[in-house]
């Protein structure tokens, strides 16, 4: 009887799945730095500036963090009740925060001092935003159902929405346009205000309100035609060019989603939800390309503008830190520079001078020492100006008298002065001085009265001025013949405005009668 052998196929393993080029970048984000608050996180923020410190808020404190070590850098505590949404401003000088009580206030990030207090809200404050294009204005959201912009310096109200009828807890000021505000509300809409009219624009949402769901978080596009919202675990794609029109809704969380974030080109969308996923989704298509998990619910996330950093708050009071290193390729700086003469010496020739573009001497030294060693550049302390010293050391008047002299240029002078006025100082700067202290800053007045990049501010100054030292006027024959010449610059300068307006108005004439014609 015959057999047949056997044949026993051998399956090969099967290979491992493969991550696709967009998974394996997110999962360069990696160890991450897990640090316990006492309270839930409820917001973090990376600065637009370098080196990006973060501010952490939590319980009734906002930390900065600095990104490298992951260390607490600034506390500030200064609130009476659990803080809100601690923003830093664009150019990483200020901070501003609102609390439960109703409080707004703006605090300088190194001294912590509280330059500015903004209270008009009754009700809990959660969202406080600086403008990205007008860096002087706060936007601040309430659960008394208003909407306010804040003009900084002045401490006044630029504007009020009164449209939304319950809690607003998320809202953003337009990056394309200052004017536009757009806010989301417990009362189930999404609302774009525009300060120009002061009028509510476009309602989005809203619906059968029995049903409704509340809107935990908005987020405009850079380019400002579209707009995100999420209610519950569902996520909106409006269409703002269209009148507010719902392009898509999709929802791949199981839970609410808390936390909208872009990455740095704004190609790519982060959702943090309450059911401890963070997702992230390709803007083009819209679909999840990589998934990360936390040991809690994420209450808030961020994302650095380079894009080295992760970070998300969580509701066990966690904040968690990813870090990814940069390729040399991205522009990051580098760990090192050499200096020209330490390593040009042990090789015998001659390289630039890193950040100046230019080399030394071509004359070629005897080479001496080992090649392979490297000199470190020492950094030097940059030294403060004068006036910046004096300013440091609260010497107003010193610092005004610094920079009224030749040779230092007016946008010197009146970027000085602004700050004087942001500190409310220029009352003091200006006081008690006699005929020849006060002599440079009427000068300087009568100079640029005229100069419309500081004609405002010499009106302010101008006026200040007079309100001060009118009880003396007429004991100094050159401070008087100094106001008599700021009077006669100005009334000038208003006829010839007054002509400019004349002239306007007969070439729009004159245009429209040709466009009348031409067609």
């Amino acid at each position: 009887m015959d057999y047949q052998p056997v044949v026993v196929q051998r399956h090969a393993r099967p290979a491992a799945a493969k991550h696709s080029p967009e998974s394996r970048y997110w999962r360069q984000f990696k160890h991450p730095v897990f640090i316990k608050e006492y309270a839930p996180v409820t917001s973090i923020q990376f600065s637009p500036s370098k080196p990006h410190r973060y501010a952490v808020t939590a319980a009734t404190r906002v930390q900065i963090y600095a990104p490298r070590t992951q260390k607490v850098t600034k506390t500030i505590s200064r609130f009476k009740d659990v803080a809100r949404s601690g923003n830093i401003r664009p150019d990483g000088k200020l901070v501003v925060a609102g609390d439960d009580t109703g409080l707004v206030q703006v605090f300088d990030i190194n001294s912590r001092a509280i330059l500015r207090t903004l209270d008009s809200h009754k009700q809990p404050v959660h969202v406080t935003k600086f403008s990205a294009l007008a860096p002087t204005q706060v936007l601040s959201c309430s659960d008394d159902t208003t909407v306010k912009l804040w003009d900084v310096p002045s401490q006044t109200e630029v504007v009020t929405f009164h449209a939304h009828t319950d809690y607003v807890r998320s809202g953003e000021v337009s990056t394309s346009n200052p004017h536009l505000i757009l806010t989301g509300s417990y009362d189930a809409t999404m609302r774009l205000f525009d300060t120009r009219t002061s009028q509510c624009e476009m309602i989005m949402g809203g619906g059968d309100t029995s049903s409704a769901v509340p809107v935990e978080q908005v987020k405009m596009f850079p380019s400002g035609t579209m707009a995100l919202s999420t209610a519950g675990p569902i996520l909106r794609l409006w269409d703002l060019v269209a009148g507010g029109r719902c392009l898509r809704a999709f929802s791949n969380h199981q839970k609410t989603i808390t936390s909208l974030a872009f990455d740095g080109s704004a190609g790519r969308l982060l959702t943090g939800s309450l059911d401890h996923m963070v997702k992230v989704y390709d803007i083009s298509s819209y679909k999840v390309v990589h998934t990360m998990r936390y040991p809690a619910p994420v209450l808030c996330l961020a994302i650095s503008p380079d894009e080295t950093h992760i970070a998300a708050g969580m509701s066990d009071g966690t904040l968690s830190v990813r870090r990814r290193q940069p390729k040399a390729s991205e522009g990051a700086d580098p760990p090192f520079a050499l200096k020209t003469g330490a390593f040009e010496t042990f090789l015998g020739g001659t390289l630039p001078i890193i950040g100046q573009g230019r080399t030394k001497s071509k004359i070629k030294p005897k080479p001496t020492g080992d090649a392979d060693e490297l000199r470190i550049e020492s950094r030097r302390a940059r030294r403060l100006k004068e006036y910046d010293r004096l300013l440091k050391g609260f010497k107003y008047s010193a610092a005004l008298d610094s920079v009224l002299r030749k040779n230092v240029p007016p946008t010197t002078a009146f970027s000085l002065i602004q700050e004087l006025i942001h500190r409310d100082g220029l009352r003091s700067a200006l006081a008690g001085r006699d005929d020849v202290l006060l002599e440079p800053v009427l000068r300087l007045l009568v100079k640029h009265v005229t100069d419309p990049r500081f004609g405002e501010m010499v009106s302010d100054v101008s006026t200040l001025v007079i309100e001060m030292y009118t009880p003396v006027l007429g004991q100094s024959p050159l401070i008087d013949s100094l106001f008599m010449r700021l009077r006669k610059k100005v009334l000038a300068e208003i006829r010839f405005q007054k002509e400019l307006v004349k002239t306007k108005g007969a070439l729009e004439m004159i245009f429209a009668s040709a466009t009348l014609t031409a067609a």
